[in-house]
């Protein structure tokens, strides 16, 4: 593989680099941002062109592929930045522009890559653990639509979004692939119940309750019954998104832990000297670019689209973020002492950030036993 970036490449991470300087202030990165803030940072990644990143140039999108959205990840991973980008751009902008109709796609793509609209995928149920296909929500056809039921969990930025793209069964067994439809529903539609919740890094998720919720039949993306692909690609996509923002973290943390070595001092002597401290910076720098090349390889197995190989690409990248990410994060705190505990000190916040994103969409238990699925 060719890991190699091109003069496009360079200017949009530098792009993306000012942007987060101005957006994201050091002092006050991975703090909770208060709706109104949120709002505004969405409207500047709009204006930059960020959340149309993936979409075509007609619907208000620069028509750029998985590569592209791995190099805005890590740069916003590396400013703690959020704007929903991978949620509602990367993951459910994709399962919209992979099963939507023309019409749908126009009635809702242009809200998205403005920053007018929300979107936000509802995959997993309780109780499933990270097996999406294990659905138990269902949809029941009623005249010339449908009526839904079930309940959703952890859905990333659910309380923000305006539409929830939910997957239901409409056909089939309860872990059966076959049978899984999506359907876009109003989060304001009668029947549906948003309870949100703070996650440990200080971002937003939420619990939906679907009760007998009416829906016309245009609602539906895709075919009946057929959409199972469309979602695995749409969440392998969201998954290398976040292998890229975790090595955007590691990467700050490499910087702030190095930086405190150089400038703190004991026994008159700054930390850096002692070699037992260099041997673990080294260790981070040695795991940074392993995530690097690792990130790399899954957002181009997303964008070649061959399946099997982007499952198992994506699941190997995935297996070393989450472990890496959290050993690192907590390395980092402490070779910082005492003060890596505090608020005030960025690292613990990069430390729960790269916790959260080793959990979210799939652990390195299930990346590993689905990797070894597809050899």
């Amino acid at each position: 593989m060719d890991f190699s970036f091109n003069d496009d490449h360079l200017a949009l991470r530098e792009a993306v680099q000012r942007f987060c300087a101005g957006e994201y202030p050091v002092e006050q990165r991975g703090n909770r941002l208060t709706p109104e803030q949120a709002q505004h940072v969405r409207a500047a990644m709009a204006e930059l062109g960020l959340l149309g990143l993936p979409f075509s140039a007609d619907m208000g999108g620069s028509e750029q592929g998985a590569v592209e959205v791995m190099l805005v990840a890590q740069e916003l991973g590396h400013a703690l930045g959020d704007g929903a980008f991978v949620a509602s751009t990367v993951m459910a902008g994709q399962v919209l522009t992979c099963l939507g109709s023309g019409a749908q796609q126009q009635q809702w793509v242009p809200g998205l890559a403005s920053g007018q609209q929300q979107m936000a995928l509802a995959a997993y149920e309780a109780g499933a653990r990270y097996d999406w296909q294990r659905t138990e929500t269902r949809a029941v056809p009623s005249g010339a639509g449908w009526v839904l039921d079930g309940h959703k969990t952890g859905v990333l930025q659910g309380d923000s979004a305006d539409v929830l793209l939910v997957v239901a069964r409409t056909a089939g067994g309860l872990t059966d692939r076959a049978g899984l439809s999506v359907f876009a529903v109003d989060a304001t539609a009668p029947g549906v119940t948003v309870k949100g919740y703070n996650t440990l890094d200080n971002r937003r998720a939420a619990h939906v309750t679907f009760n007998a919720v009416t829906l016309g039949a245009d609602r539906m993306l895709g075919q009946a019954g057929k959409a199972a692909e469309a979602v695995e690609a749409a969440l392998d996509a969201a998954t290398a998104a976040l292998c890229a923002e975790a090595v955007g973290a590691v990467d700050a943390l490499l910087a702030h832990t190095a930086e405190h070595l150089r400038t703190r001092k004991q026994f008159g002597a700054p930390l850096a000297k002692f070699q037992v401290l260099q041997h673990r910076v080294a260790d981070i720098a040695i795991a940074l670019e392993q995530l690097k090349s690792m990130a790399c390889a899954a957002a181009m197995a997303v964008q070649a689209g061959e399946p099997v190989k982007r499952r198992r690409l994506v699941s190997a990248a995935k297996v070393l973020a989450s472990q890496k990410g959290r050993e690192i994060g907590m390395a980092a705190i402490q070779l910082h002492g005492a003060m890596g505990m505090t608020d005030e000190c960025r690292v613990g916040h990069y430390a729960k950030r790269l916790m959260v994103m080793g959990q979210t969409l799939g652990d390195a238990a299930w990346h590993l036993q689905r990797l070894n699925a597809t050899r």
